[in-house]
């Protein structure tokens, strides 16, 4: 039986992706769990004996009977069963197994059937229900708000505030800012012709500003605000969410969601069912399988899971190697847990640039995670964004990396993170306007955010717009500081505009946070070298040289400087041992007018060619000819 078919009222069943979709969501079983409830459905009613159902699934495997309990409890678990009152799958002592529930094909799906009392049974409350009962009740009240125009109207603009978290428990602030971003992004996918959603980062810098719904609304541009609160206590976790109007701030809508174990599945059926009969709405069940999907079934994965994207989103060298431990710990708890895979392939993918860790070191690893999150969830807006990304920087394949870009918008057109990747690309080959629009539309859904306008720099220091850069750069560092990034636009910036003060002084500013990487240590040398100060250029040589003995240093680093000193040949030999190393840095050929010296040079040249750059530089204006 390798169609889809299902198990009593609620359960749809699809062997070919070893999934099993309830009133809980979509749930992946091990393919070995899902054989053994196949040979039960091919035989339902009657009784399966164990040595069957062994040589069936496990007839390549010397495994003893344990495995084949443990298959049995797993899918008692997926269907909410009792083994010792069994509605769906019941143990024959000495002998087997039988499956009772009644078995159909076809791919329609229903709520669950009545319990023996006539209530609506319980299940095993898992993580992601809260977020998955406040989307679909958020998706019904503006759905009823759309419906009482009687017209055709413009997309709802609408923004998650950072939840709070009642403890004070500041080890806890990963919890609120993952439930904050993951209810964004989730949100953001229930009907995106009607529902876009602003400021997924940006919203950050307004926690515990004490500014009003309606001041936050109207900054960020949007129609209504999402605020919430969570506290955990005794072991549950009780969620709180209002939807509130921006023009009046009349809260339109509130809940309380307590994650007590059976409480959420009734909870959300109920509720959902009851205003879709008010509104006589009907929410897609492709939109809402895909969104079940997005979560794990396994609430400490998830727990990790939000830990990695909490330390991911700050940034350096540290909280990467934390944010890495802890998607390992959620995938290692949940093989199949598509976000977590993606989320390491980000960091993998990333890290030779923020963090000048070796491409060859962690190129497998980003190739590795990849594969097991396109396996588990290739229809993900991060999935493919995070293909897009190794693309990118590491394959050095820019057509696919734009592909995969441009599928993540068509998943979630409220993704910023997939606009802004997408216009680094498309400004690296030459597409200067499809790359300032990519990033405008990045910047109007993250306004408050340091990363798009650091990167919209980038984007016009490519098109040869410094000024623009420079306004874009100031924008980044005004927001943030510290951000190292926003910082070395700005350096480089300055260098092209020829205000060596201002560029030296962005550089100490990265150094004083201690963020600086070997690309603000090399541009100050390549800037130190051009002033004449060839004895402090040397020394920044030096200095490089000595953390190579202690750790990876890229070698374009070092081919900045000489190029600085004016020293060609060793420019170019450490260009050539860049490219053996696969360093990411020097995709910045292509665009980078600290290069034009060398656009004529035979030697330059081959190795543009040998990088796959060629064509992509010729695109590039004022070649310094």
């Amino acid at each position: 039986m390798q169609n889809a078919f299902r198990v009593g009222e609620s359960h749809h069943v699809e062997p070919s992706l070893n999934s099993v979709t309830g009133p809980a969501g979509a749930i992946r079983l091990e393919p070995k769990v899902m054989q053994v409830l196949v040979c039960l459905a091919e035989n339902a009613g009657d009784v399966v004996s164990k040595e069957r159902l062994m040589q069936s699934v496990w007839a390549d495997a010397f495994v003893g009977d344990d495995v084949l309990t443990r298959g049995i409890s797993e899918l008692r678990r997926v269907f909410g069963d009792d083994a010792k009152e069994p509605r769906f799958i019941q143990t024959i002592p000495k002998t087997g197994y039988r499956l009772i529930a009644r078995v159909s094909n076809g791919a329609e799906e229903h709520v669950a059937a009545p319990g023996h009392d006539g209530t609506p049974r319980r299940s095993r409350t898992r993580a992601g229900w809260v977020i998955g009962v406040v989307l679909v009740m958020l998706a019904c009240v503006l759905a009823w708000r759309w419906q009482r125009t009687g017209s055709e109207v413009l997309p709802v603009m609408i923004a998650v505030l950072p939840f709070e978290h009642l403890d004070g428990d500041p080890e806890r602030e990963y919890l609120t800012d993952g439930l904050t971003e993951e209810i964004s992004a989730s949100l953001g996918q229930i009907d995106p012709e009607h529902l876009s959603v602003k400021g997924r980062t940006s919203t950050k810098m307004y926690k515990r500003t004490g500014k009003s719904p309606a001041e936050i609304g109207r900054e960020l541009g949007v129609q209504y605000v999402v605020e919430g609160s969570v506290r955990a206590e005794s072991g549950r976790l009780r969620v709180t969410a209002k939807l509130i109007r921006v023009r009046d701030q009349i809260q339109i809508w509130a809940e309380s969601f307590d994650s007590e174990t059976g409480s959420m599945l009734e909870l959300q059926r109920e509720l959902s069912a009851g205003i879709a009969r008010q509104v006589r709405l009907r929410l897609s069940p492709d939109r809402l399988t895909s969104l079940a999907r997005r979560h794990t079934q396994n609430a400490e994965a998830y727990d990790f899971y939000l830990r990695g994207r909490h330390l991911w989103n700050q940034l350096t060298p540290e909280t990467n190697r934390r944010a890495v431990a802890a998607y390992l710990r959620a995938t290692e708890l949940d093989p199949g847990f598509a976000l977590a895979w993606s989320g390491l392939a980000d960091i993998y993918s990333a890290s030779p640039m923020n963090s000048d860790v070796a491409p060859i070191e962690v190129s497998p690893r980003a190739q590795s995670a990849i594969a097991h999150a396109i396996a588990s969830g290739s229809g993900l807006a991060e999935t493919q964004t995070a293909l897009g990304t190794i693309h990118y920087w590491l394959d050095w394949n820019w057509p696919a990396a734009e592909t995969a870009f441009r599928q993540a918008i068509a998943v979630d057109p409220g993704y910023s993170q997939a606009y802004r990747v997408l216009g680094i690309v498309l400004a690296y080959v030459g597409r200067h306007d499809e790359a300032r629009e990519s990033m405008r539309r990045a910047r109007e859904l993250e306004p408050f955010a340091a990363a798009e306008h650091a990167l919209s720099a980038h984007v016009e220091f490519a098109a040869r717009d410094f000024k623009s850069a420079l306004q874009f750069a100031r924008q980044a560092t005004a927001l943030d500081p510290q951000f190292w990034i926003g910082q070395f636009q700005l350096a480089q910036v300055y260098e092209q505009l020829g205000d060596h003060e201002s560029m030296l002084r962005a550089v100490e500013i990265t150094e004083r946070f201690g963020k600086a990487n070997s690309k603000m240590i090399s541009l100050r040398g390549y800037v130190l070298a051009k002033l004449g100060r060839t004895t402090e250029a040397r020394e920044v040589l030096h200095t490089l040289e000595t953390l190579g003995e202690e750790r990876y240093v890229p070698q374009y680093a070092m081919a900045l400087v000489h190029a600085g000193l004016g020293e060609r040949d060793a420019a170019v030999q450490s260009l050539e041992r860049a490219l053996q190393a696969r360093d990411v840095n020097l995709v910045f050929l292509v665009i980078d007018p600290k290069w034009d010296p060398f656009r004529r040079d035979p030697r330059f040249l081959d190795l543009l060619n040998r990088c796959g750059f060629t064509s992509r530089a010729s695109t590039v204006a004022h070649t310094g000819r």
